[in-house]
């Protein structure tokens, strides 16, 4: 399919990477305004309680503090960070810039303004607050039982719902049932940039905003109506960031930034340092699932039962929509005639849950496939071959959204990952006897392509020609660090037939660039990426038309590449790009530029299928990955050097997230461990070597076929690495991460159970 592209289907180096070689590439750490001041943070030493005295006098007195900052002299107006437009469904606005009652360990007390980054540390720690402490609710179960501690007024359970999909029928008597539960924890996002914003006030009224977000417009919508600054005095820049995995998706900076900004009438920048951004963020949710399912003897699923719990923290965020998410991901897998899903979002006192990579769907996936293992263990079953029998098909509709899941290839993924990664051979081999036991796993995953179908799904783009043939893509883009920029301009490059280098793609700005939600939902190169093909196809039909006109022969005779145009048959007789657009502007009068907005009219699945081989010492319980395979559809990998290293980034936070990673809260709502030396991540001397296997059937509305692969990248690896170990030990761990402790603790267990010891 395609086989003659020239752009589209080759690798390309990221746009910036000779800039972050060199260390030319400039974050907004690096950014300095003239008369720039420095923000520093109080953050709450405590989980819950009520601040009953604040004495800022002392912080006030210091040469160099320009102001303090508490609830007393801010805005008492709450917002939602997670809002992207105005008026939006499920935003529970239950934040303030700074807060009388502190909710978890990291939240915003009070603020000092100072010029220089020193004075702010030494105010901060000059201001004395006296609280009245107030119980902790540490875990969802507390925060459900206790009736008479409320951490905030309407209670501790945010939100609950029961999803119903299919019918019930009768079932045969001789069906069986079977029950898992599987507890995903609090994560950081581990970029290697930590949260900064940059603000600045203007003699004019003009607010302006460098930040290192997903969603310019989203953040411009939160900051103007909390300052109640009209929309065109508000200007949001997208700057170069250092990572976000999700953790920079929602407005967390800005609105306190932009509100010191206009208080003291200066440039203002605010850094946080690790442990600030680790404890005073977001974290990935933590949730518990218990699913309970009724499957034929003959392997057929009949009815699918979820219960979920999410942990939202402190304050509500994304939280209820993570919530839905999880609940509308399993059908996009599995053919269930029958399926029940009750969710229920619970405020606790620990760190504020929000957007991570995967929206959800790791969470639930990881808990589906464990259960996978276990149904198919339950019935003696073959784990490919029961799966086989239940997975979707192509065209398939998905049955929470009556959408089609086009050309769904999750059965091609695990059939051809099977025999590549050699399942059967693995599988069935002699379990090991000794310290080393050997296991595999695998995991089966569905994710989506845009937001059409529960929410509003469009994107635009203006394309201009330059006088010298080049051109300039003015978009509502932001690249996260993952290759979007290059992605985009290979796509428009290979519909414009020009070398990428002679293509420009501007990333977003609310004041110069056209409208767009944001990078986030795996809408970037399903959605913004059709934009981009449009909007450059709609380019070089006008190029054409002024080449029929300048060279006096039909459109239709003319052929375009390498930046000329020539008569079909005639190369001698053509015209270059920059004398087309040259004698448009002066003999036609007029100017080569295209602005097209796409709508997403589809919401295919995309999907992988991932395998993993690890190694479990019984003696410390230690678990190394020593083998991986991902199969993913893709539709077609635009750039496939960046497919390959989205794969084995996720991987990497994959394993991570099953073994290693947890945000550990103490019952007092204290941090454990909140920075890098105590939170541990996968190093590289720990990962695997990743195989890739890419399916690229194409078939569905992206451009050239392409689907999304940034989040489905990271949701099937902690299935496949838990159900690996559980193979490996004969156990049915599922409570993550599999910590060493856990894994010791489960074999001691074993034993005693067993009257024997472990040796």
């Amino acid at each position: 399919m395609n086989q003659d592209l020239q752009y589209v289907g080759h690798t390309f180096p990221i746009h910036d990477a000779p800039q972050k070689v060199r260390g030319d590439l400039k974050y907004l750490s690096d950014m300095k305004l003239p008369n720039m001041l420095y923000a520093k943070l109080l953050l709450s030493p405590i989980a819950h309680g009520l601040i009953k005295r604040m004495d800022t006098s002392k912080a006030e007195a210091l040469s160099g503090v320009i102001g303090v900052f508490t609830h007393l002299n801010t805005s008492g107006k709450t917002y939602s960070r997670y809002r992207i437009v105005p008026d939006q469904e499920l935003c529970f606005e239950d934040e303030r810039l700074l807060t009388d009652k502190v909710r978890f360990v990291g939240d915003r007390v009070a603020a000092v303004v100072a010029t220089s980054k020193e004075t702010a540390k030494e105010a901060i720690s000059l201001i004395l607050v006296e609280y009245e402490e107030l119980p902790v609710l540490s875990t969802p179960e507390q925060a459900l039982q206790d009736q008479n501690t409320k951490i905030h007024p309407e209670g501790n359970l945010l939100h609950e719902y029961v999803l119903k999909l299919g019918e019930q029928v009768p079932l045969p008597k001789d069906c069986v049932v079977v029950e898992t539960s599987t507890s995903t924890q609090k994560v950081h996002h581990a970029a290697m940039e930590t949260h900064v914003c940059l603000a600045d006030f203007d003699s004019s009224g003009k607010l302006t905003l460098w930040a290192a977000c997903q969603g310019v417009f989203g953040v411009r919508t939160i900051v103007a109506d909390l300052l109640e600054l009209s929309y065109n005095k508000v200007r949001v820049i997208k700057v170069p960031m250092g990572g976000s995995f999700g953790g920079k998706q929602e407005t967390i900076l800005e609105p306190i930034t932009a509100f010191l900004a206009k208080a003291v009438r200066q440039p203002v920048k605010l850094a946080l340092t690790r442990e600030e951004t680790m404890i005073a963020t977001m974290t990935r949710p933590a949730t518990t699932s218990k699913i309970k399912t009724t499957v034929t003897k003959q392997g057929i699923l009949a009815e699918f039962r979820v219960d979920t719990v999410l942990d939202a923290g402190a304050y509500a965020t994304s939280s209820i929509d993570s919530t839905y998410a999880m609940s509308k991901k399993i059908c996009k897998l599995y053919r269930i005639p029958y399926y029940e899903h009750s969710g229920k979002t619970v405020y606790t006192n620990t760190p504020v849950a929000g957007g991570a990579r995967g929206w959800g769907a790791p969470e639930i996936m990881t808990a589906l496939e464990i259960h996978m293992d276990a149904v198919a263990k339950r019935l003696g079953m073959d784990l490919v071959e029961f799966r086989l029998k239940n997975l979707v098909h192509p065209y398939d509709l998905d049955k929470a959204s009556q959408i089609s899941l086009g050309n769904a290839c999750v059965i091609e993924c695990l059939e051809k990952g099977t025999a590549t990664f050699g399942w059967s051979e693995r599988y069935n081999r002699e379990p090991d006897q000794g310290r080393f036991r050997r296991g595999v796993g695998l995991a089966c995953a569905a994710h989506k392509n845009g937001m059409y179908g529960g929410f509003s799904e469009h994107s635009t783009m203006t394309m201009k020609m330059n006088e010298d043939g080049s051109f300039t893509l003015n978009t509502g883009l932001h690249e996260l660090g993952c290759g979007t920029i290059t992605s985009i301009t290979q796509i428009a490059a290979e519909v414009l037939e020009i070398d990428l280098d002679k293509i420009t793609v501007m990333e977003a700005d609310t004041e110069y660039g056209p409208y767009d939600f944001g990078s986030y939902g795996s809408r970037v190169t399903y959605i913004c990426g059709a934009c981009a093909y449009e909007v450059a196809k709609r380019l070089k039909e006008r190029l054409l038309e002024w080449a029929a006109h300048s060279l006096q022969k039909p459109k239709e005779t003319l052929v375009g590449k390498n930046g000329r145009v020539w008569v079909v048959g005639n190369e001698q007789q053509s015209i270059s790009y920059r004398d087309i657009a040259t004698t448009a502007k002066i003999k036609g009068n007029i100017d080569l530029v295209v602005t097209h907005t796409y709508h997403g009219t589809s919401n295919p699945g995309a999907y992988a299928v991932h395998f993993a081989e690890v190694e479990v010492d019984t003696e410390t319980g230690r678990v190394k990955v020593v083998d991986y395979l991902a199969a993913h559809d893709i539709g077609k990998a635009i750039n496939p050097g960046m497919v390959e290293g989205q794969i084995q980034g996720g991987v990497q936070m994959g394993i991570g997230y099953a073994l290693y990673e947890e945000i550990r809260v103490g019952g007092d709502g204290s941090i454990l461990n909140s920075s890098l030396k105590n939170y541990h991540v996968l190093n590289a001397p720990d990962m695997p070597t990743v195989k890739t296997l890419l399916i690229e059937q194409g078939g569905d509305d992206g451009p050239y076929g392409a689907k999304s692969i940034g989040e489905i990248a990271f949701v099937p690896v902690a299935a496949a690495v838990v159900n690996a170990v559980n193979n490996a030990l004969g156990t049915s761990l599922s409570i993550m991460p599999l910590t060493p402790e856990k894994i010791m603790a489960t074999l001691k267990s074993r034993y005693e159970a067993r009257g024997t010891r472990h040796e």
